[in-house]
């Protein structure tokens, strides 16, 4: 039960991490971990830039133990997403909004320097 928790803590660790990376980058956090049945989207932010929806996977690592963090966003993860992503859209009535799916890669650092790797548009919708 150990590993949940500590599974558990690097990913609310990495999810702080992205929230903080996302706003200094000027990007406003709209909503945290949205649920629904399909799936989850770890952050939905907006970006003022191109005025996108940004919808963001988080995944963190302390090691590269199990490889890097990204490889995780697999396409069974992609779907999940996608479902929640349009589960949030229809909630908001935005389905004619401009969407992107980011993943936000970190590795943990003990010395509070983290390598966080932002991947643009990482995939499409998958359905």
């Amino acid at each position: 039960m150990k590993n949940d928790r500590d599974n558990k803590g690097v990913g609310n660790m990495g999810e702080e991490v992205a929230t903080a990376f996302l706003t200094a980058r000027g990007l406003r956090i709209l909503e945290r971990n949205f649920r629904c049945k399909g799936g989850e989207v770890d952050i939905i932010a907006r970006d003022p830039g191109d005025k996108s929806l940004v919808f963001v996977e988080v995944k963190a690592r302390r090691d590269l133990s199990y490889g890097v963090p990204q490889l995780a966003v697999n396409a069974f993860k992609q779907r999940q997403i996608s479902k929640a992503a349009l589960t949030w859209l229809s909630k908001n009535r935005l389905h004619d909004q401009n969407a992107r799916f980011d993943v936000i890669a970190i590795l943990l650092a003990d010395d509070g320097r983290h390598k966080v790797e932002h991947i643009v548009n990482a995939f499409d919708l998958a359905y």
